[in-house]
């Protein structure tokens, strides 16, 4: 990278497995292109928590980030937190769940829901 170019943060992942598993839920509900919103909130045990929820809608100032069949939608409050972070899908003996490795959190709570940076 030349010094004239300016440093440019990697927007959020998806995992295949999250990927699927979004895709599968919004076959489901007869949504051929599901978009998941992920976003953060204060609380939690570590300080921030995440969230997830469907984007049914996505607002001008929100970012949208497609691959392929499946999307993330990202408030722009919630984006500062979450850059170069991979939400992925899990399934164990905590239940199923969608989660967020996030390489910004100083520290995180031992289920994984809440963090600090």
């Amino acid at each position: 990278m030349s010094s004239a170019e300016s440093f440019i943060p990697t927007p959020l992942l998806l995992s295949d497995s999250a990927r699927l598993q979004l895709k599968a839920l919004g076959q489901s509900d007869g949504n051929p292109e599901p978009r998941l919103r992920v976003y953060v909130t204060g609380g939690g045990c570590s300080g921030f928590q995440y969230g997830f929820d469907f984007a049914d809608k996505v607002a001008d100032d929100d970012t949208l980030i497609e691959f392929g069949d499946a999307a993330l939608v990202v408030d722009p409050l919630s984006y500062q937190y979450l850059v170069g972070s991979t939400v992925d899908y899990e399934e164990g003996l905590a239940g199923a769940r969608f989660r967020v490795e996030n390489p910004n959190a100083s520290s995180t709570c031992g289920c994984g829901a809440s963090f600090m940076v």
